[in-house]
Parts: C-alpha cells; sequence; structure tokens
C-alpha cells in the first residue's frame, strides 16, 4: 500500500466519524468503515453553508481540544479524502457477459394435463399470428393471455391477424379445429375440456366450449420458451367441477389481486372466493373501515375475476366472525353478546340484524353476480369471543334453532335474489350439534368442508353427501393437504374444493407474498390436484419457483452485466475438509455441493464463485470474522443480484430481524442503504432442512441440495433495483450485525437492465 493510498484511506476514515487525531498510521493502513456517517453527521452535503473553516474559525483553534480541531477541519478532510479516492483499491476482477440473466421456461404445465405427447421441435415466433375462430368473449380474452405471456417474457406481441403459421382459437363448433383436433385424437369430451397442438404448421386450441377454449390457451402459455412454443399434443379436462381459490377484498388488495387474480385464472380455478366484510356498501355508511375496499374496487375485481373465466364468490362472515358489524362502536344494540368488549357474532333474534345484513347481501349480489355467496358460518362458538347464545331469550330458544333459523333466514333472502348459500361444515356436521341442525337446513345449501391437515380420508364429506347436502372440500397450505383432499372430493363425487388461504386483511395482504408465502405457493399444488387428482404430488420448492415466477415472472430475454470476482475477499471456503472453514462443521455440513467457477448458472442467474464472505456473528465460529467488507466497483448497474445466506438460522419475527446491510456508496459521493431482514431477503443456507416452505417470494429461490450427510440446504438470489442506475457504484460496504444469523455473501453479479 503507497502512502497516497494509506492517507486516502485515513482521510476518508475521518469523514466517516474518525473524531480523534491520535488514530495512529497502523490503524489507518486496513479496510476503514467508508464514508456512510457523513451524511448522518453533516459532513460534505450541498446544503451546508461554510463547507470549508473560515479565517474566523482557524484563528480560534488555539487551545481548541484536537476533537474540536477535528470536526471543525471534517468537511475539508472529506473532500480531500475523495479527491484521494482513485488511489484506493482498484476495483474488484470483473468479467462481462451478454447472458448474466437468462430466464428459461419450466418444464412442464401445471396443471398437469389428463393426456400430453411432447415432442422434439419449436413452433418459432417470427412470423406468427393469432387467429379467433368464433365471436365468444373467452376467445377474446384467450387471445389477451397469449400476449401477456409472450410480452411478459419477451417483450413482443402476436398480431391478431391469422396469416402465415398461426395460433388458431376456437370451439368444437368451428368444423376445421373439430377436424384438426379428430385427427390427432385429441377431441375434447367435457365441459372446459380442450385439445391442443403445437407443431412446424402452427398451433390449435381447440374447446369443447368456449371456457374450455380459454383453459388450452393457460396451457398454450406454459409452453411458451425463449425460443418459441414447444411441440405438443394435449387432450385435456378437469377432475373437480368447481376449483376454487380464496383472496381478500379491502383498500390495500389491489396491487396483490391484480397479479394473483391472472395467475390464478392460468391455473385454471374456476371460482374465486372473496372475503368481503370489509366492503363499503352503500347501506352500512356507519360502519364503514378506514382500511375497506370501496364498493368501486369490489366492482372492479369482480369485473376482473369473470374477464378471468372465472366466478365470484363473496364471503360474508356470520353469525360468528361479524366484528366487522361493530366497527367504531356501531351496532351494539345486536351484539349477541352485551358484556364483551367487541363483538364477535350478533343477536340472531333481533330484527335489526336482518335489518342490516339483508340489504348487504343484496348489494354483494348486485356488485359479484355470483352464484353463490357464502354465508361463514363457522366457530359460531368460540372460546374468548363471548357467550352464544348470551341473552334470555336466546338460551331459553337454544343454540341449535338460533343457528337454523338465521341459517334459514339468509338463505331464503338469497333464494329470491336467484343466488345459492354456502357454509362452512364446522358447526353444521358437529357431533355435538349436527342431529338437531341438519335435518333443518335446505339440502340446496353447500356445505365447504375444512380440514386443514394432510389425511387419508375427510369422512365428514361422505356424510354430508349422505345426508343429501352438496359438499365441498377445503383445504390450506400443510403439505399433501390440497392433494389429499382433491383425492377425497373425487372417491366422493363431491361438487370440488376450496384452496383457503387465512393471510387476514389490511397490511396483512402483502404476507401472501413476503410472510406468509407458503400460502401463496399452496395455489399451485391445489391447482395440480383439482384439475388431475391423479397428477404427481409437486414438490414444495417448485410451487415456490412457480409462485415467485407469477409474482415477477422470469424474463426469457438475456440481460447483460458483469460478473464480479470475489475470491480475493473471500473469508471462508465453501468445502471444509478441518473444520476450520464454512461453519467449521467439517466435510459432512458444507456448501462442497454448490457448482464453482468463474461462470456459474443458477436458476436465471450467472455468478462467479469461488468461495464466501462471510462476515462476523454471535456463534462462536463466526466471531473471528470481519464486522465489515467493502467491496470496490466502479461501474454502473440498473441492478445488482446479490448470491447470498446466513451461517446459520435466524429468528422470523415480525417486523422483521435486521441481520446485516448492503451499503451502496455512488461515485458522487452519496448513498444508500439496502437493509438485510432476515426471512425476507436473506435466509440461512440450512433452512430448507427445518423450514419444508419458503415465507417470502421476495428472493428468489435458485438452488437447492444436500450436504454429504443428506441435511436439506438451499441458497436464495435477492435481486437490489438500483435507483440511480445512470450513477457509477463506487463500491459497496458489505456488513453485518453480530447476530446469530450472519450474512455471507457467495456471488455478485451487476445487471444493465432490471429483470
Amino acid at each position: 500500500m503507497n502512502a497516497i493510498e494509506i492517507l486516502a484511506r485515513g482521510l476518508r476514515a475521518v469523514c466517516a466519524g474518525y473524531e480523534n487525531w491520535a488514530v495512529t498510521l497502523s490503524t489507518l493502513i486496513p479496510d476503514p468503515s467508508p464514508d456512510v456517517g457523513r451524511r448522518e453527521l453533516g459532513f460534505v452535503t450541498r446544503e451546508n453553508r461554510g463547507f470549508f473553516p473560515s479565517p474566523a474559525s482557524i484563528r480560534g483553534w488555539r487551545g481548541t481540544s484536537r476533537v474540536r480541531v477535528a470536526q471543525t477541519l471534517a468537511p475539508f478532510v472529506c473532500a480531500l479524502g475523495f479527491l484521494l479516492s482513485p488511489a484506493i483499491a482498484a476495483p474488484l476482477p470483473q468479467t462481462p457477459t451478454d447472458t448474466a440473466y437468462q430466464g428459461d421456461a419450466f418444464s412442464s404445465i401445471i396443471p398437469k394435463p389428463q393426456e400430453e405427447k411432447d415432442a422434439n421441435g419449436i413452433l418459432p415466433l417470427e412470423n406468427l399470428s393469432l387467429k379467433l375462430e368464433g365471436n365468444a368473449q373467452e376467445l377474446v380474452w384467450a387471445a389477451r393471455d397469449v400476449n401477456e405471456e409472450v410480452f411478459s417474457r419477451l417483450g413482443k406481441t402476436l398480431e391478431l391477424k391469422g396469416t402465415g403459421n398461426t395460433i388458431r382459437i376456437g370451439t368444437l363448433e368451428n368444423a376445421g379445429l373439430a377436424t384438426e383436433a379428430k385427427t390427432r385424437g385429441i377431441v375434447p369430451d367435457k365441459a372446459e375440456g380442450y385439445g391442443l397442438w403445437v407443431d412446424a404448421t402452427g398451433a390449435g386450441v381447440v374447446g369443447f366450449d368456449a371456457l374450455g377454449a380459454y383453459r388450452g390457451v393457460q396451457s398454450l402459455r406454459q409452453l411458451l420458451t425463449p425460443t418459441g412454443f414447444r411441440f405438443s399434443n394435449i387432450r385435456d379436462a378437469p377432475s373437480l367441477q368447481t376449483r376454487v381459490a380464496m383472496i381478500y377484498l379491502d383498500a390495500y388488495s389491489k396491487p396483490t389481486n391484480d397479479w394473483l387474480i391472472p395467475m390464478l385464472a392460468k391455473l385454471k380455478f374456476s371460482s374465486l372466493l372473496v372475503m368481503s366484510d370489509y366492503v363499503k356498501w352503500d347501506s352500512t355508511q356507519n360502519i364503514w373501515h378506514p382500511q375497506g375496499a370501496s364498493k368501486a374496487e369490489a366492482i372492479r375485481v369482480a369485473e376482473l375475476i369473470r374477464n378471468h373465466g372465472m366466478d365470484a364468490i363473496p364471503l360474508i362472515e356470520t353469525p360468528g366472525h361479524a366484528s366487522w358489524l361493530f366497527y367504531n362502536n356501531q351496532n351494539r344494540d345486536i351484539a349477541q353478546d352485551p358484556d364483551i368488549k367487541e363483538p364477535y357474532a350478533y343477536d340472531t333474534l333481533n330484527p335489526h340484524s336482518y335489518e342490516i345484513l339483508l340489504p348487504i347481501l343484496t348489494e354483494a349480489v348486485q356488485v359479484f353476480k355470483p352464484k353463490f355467496v357464502h354465508i361463514g358460518h363457522d366457530e359460531v362458538i368460540a372460546d374468548g369471543r363471548g357467550r352464544f347464545p348470551a341473552r334470555e331469550n336466546g338460551i331459553a330458544v337454544g343454540f341449535e334453532k338460533l343457528f337454523v333459523d338465521d341459517t334459514i333466514k339468509l338463505h331464503d333472502h338469497l333464494k329470491s335474489l336467484g343466488v345459492g348459500t354456502m357454509i362452512w361444515h364446522d358447526v353444521a356436521l358437529s357431533e355435538a350439534h349436527r342431529d338437531k341442525i341438519l335435518p333443518q337446513l335446505p339440502k340446496d345449501i353447500v356445505l365447504a368442508n375444512w380440514h386443514y391437515g394432510a389425511a387419508d380420508d375427510y369422512p365428514s364429506i361422505k356424510y354430508a353427501q349422505s345426508q343429501g347436502f352438496r359438499v365441498l372440500g377445503a383445504s390450506w397450505f400443510p403439505t399433501l393437504n390440497p392433494e389429499r383432499m382433491a383425492q377425497a372430493v373425487a372417491r366422493e363425487n363431491a361438487l370440488g374444493a376450496i384452496q383457503t388461504r387465512w393471510t387476514g386483511y389490511f397490511y396483512s395482504n402483502i404476507a401472501i407474498y413476503d410472510g406468509n408465502a407458503e400460502q401463496g405457493a399452496a395455489y399451485f399444488n391445489a391447482a395440480s390436484s383439482f384439475w388431475n387428482v391423479s397428477a404427481p404430488n409437486l414438490e414444495n420448492l417448485e410451487s415456490a419457483r412457480r409462485y415467485r415466477d407469477a409474482f415477477k415472472p422470469i424474463k426469457y430475454a438475456p440481460i447483460k452485466g458483469t460478473l464480479v470476482d470475489l475470491s480475493g475477499l473471500v473469508t471462508r471456503k465453501l468445502t471444509d475438509t478441518d473444520e476450520t472453514q464454512w461453519v467449521q462443521k467439517g466435510a459432512n455440513t458444507d456448501l462442497s455441493g454448490l457448482p464453482t467457477g468463474a461462470n456459474v448458472k443458477l436458476g436465471a442467474f450467472t455468478f462467479n464463485i469461488s468461495g464466501a464472505i462471510m462476515l462476523k456473528g454471535a456463534r462462536p465460529a463466526a466471531q473471528d470474522l470481519p464486522e465489515k467488507i467493502t467491496l470496490e466497483i466502479g461501474a454502473p448497474a440498473a441492478a445488482i443480484s446479490f448470491l447470498h445466506t446466513t451461517g446459520w438460522l435466524g429468528t422470523l419475527t415480525s417486523p422483521r430481524q435486521k441481520v446485516g446491510d448492503y451499503t451502496i456508496q455512488y461515485s458522487d459521493g452519496t448513498s444508500l442503504v439496502q437493509a438485510l431482514e432476515y426471512g425476507r431477503n436473506i435466509n440461512a443456507w440450512t433452512e430448507p432442512s427445518v423450514e419444508n416452505t419458503i415465507r417470502s417470494i421476495i428472493n428468489d429461490p435458485i438452488w437447492r441440495g444436500k450436504t454429504s450427510d443428506g441435511l436439506e440446504i438451499g441458497l436464495n438470489v435477492f435481486t437490489w433495483v438500483n435507483p440511480n442506475p445512470s450513477k457509477t457504484i463506487a463500491s459497496v460496504l458489505f456488513s453485518s450485525e453480530g447476530t446469530q444469523a450472519n450474512p455471507t455473501l457467495i456471488g455478485l453479479t451487476l445487471l444493465e437492465k432490471a429483470p
């Protein structure tokens, strides 16, 4: 290290907050803290007046402490440090590449078709166009979805002109398509069924009905590759007639629903169960929640669902889970238990309850135009949520009759509007109440039987059907729960199944992709099994990858970038033969299975992988590591992809635990900080062995493997998008908070465009 470099490092260290001039030369030589503190300390900002010390202030230095002198000189020293910055270490070695990011297609269609024969070959996009063989609205939606797929992946669209090689979309009503389907042996014979082919002459989707053609296009979309559509021959139809997914509707749900609803259409769900408690209905302005959805938003969502080939089923929770009725301390007169602070259920014997509820149901029918309305009726008696019945007149009547009369009251109102009724099963089918409840309920009510765990059978489905009711099974996210539910429903020839989601209203909307992403990934498991009950079970990682792709579609067009060589800064090797490297557990518990080299492709990303920059942590094996390391970059980037992890597991908390930072330092002296939050944008490499799921899809899960002793391991990529892409990034300060989950960087790639 030459004298100028030492001086520059020392001056920049002063700028970063060192205030003691007695710092010795030996403390200046090691890599100092970069200038992250300049703005916080008020140094070197354009807003500062008196950038350099005035003569008057210099004359006043006599007798002043060294600390005061340091504080006075700091802006001048900081500026000089930046003038000398080029003398500091040169940028890390970098290798440009045309394919720093290059996405590829998934190898299979979800849901898996009932019959599928692939062939070698690709139908190129050049001179390919769309042709609609009919006037049904579903065909227009199909063309829209094809182009959304092509554009999101490749930035292109297909013209709707039908010349040259074409993708023909229609139904069996078109004689030409029907003949083609018969010749190829893929004639659909069931509602929502379709035949699909792709070969060198073009492609075709022929539906049994218009909705079948729309479902078929969702499979065609998944045949798209970077160079065109993969050859295939498919005959397909759903196993279950009704395939329902659940979403929320409130003031914050729009950004989520706008990508979630098209995703659920692509997965061939037939209906969406829409949690609608907090819609601002015209008839109930006194209980409008400030975070509730406007009626206009409810109308918009209903139309979005319909325009993606699905029915909306509004869910309005009654008579329990009805705290929404009492928002802002309203309607206390109808509280079932008047003594409870936060009412949970309403008084079913009070006529005022229905003066409120029936107009809400009427508005819901007008907005959603549904075939059914789900009126809840689950967990009516719940510990800690008040008594039911609580009032003397209700106690005299008895719980079962109160439940039945309320259900019939709402059912009859909906029937007068031409709409069916749906309820949860747990109260009506409970052994304590079913003998008194079931015989009294109208048999056209659909019972939604929820069971939230994998089991060989769900006997309540068979029992409910034996009592004359139509039944929907209902599953949640636990492993194999959706698959087993679909199999049980199919065995009993029940109506269908619901994939529930219980992430909550309001700010909890983001939890479906960041916090409880496992519930979103389970949509894929459910869709696969609801459509095709004999399809192989999806692995959780596969579901998570597909879900992440729906959240942020993989781009097939390559992105240029630069692979940064981190080998000169490695603090731990990935292999550990002597318990001194990686996490110091030896060869049986290391990352030796991770591919290494100057050009390693993991998922869509390419990295230069040579070892790990592991930082200090709370575990004994990580306490001798540096707290921070500066990565000299010296180049612009629209985005940076970090292949990183933590050496040990952290704690999943809310708010998330901060374990470190990337401080991006621009060459103009400005900087910004990207916090590393455990469970959001960084995870432990061993987390796949603990969490058989992925709770956030902010990261991209790109590699999974096993240690030699069988431990499930994995790495994710976090891509930071630069808000100032025209600026040169001078350096990245990688720092640790010293927690148990110590941040560890394995690869870094600069991208010319954000993927």
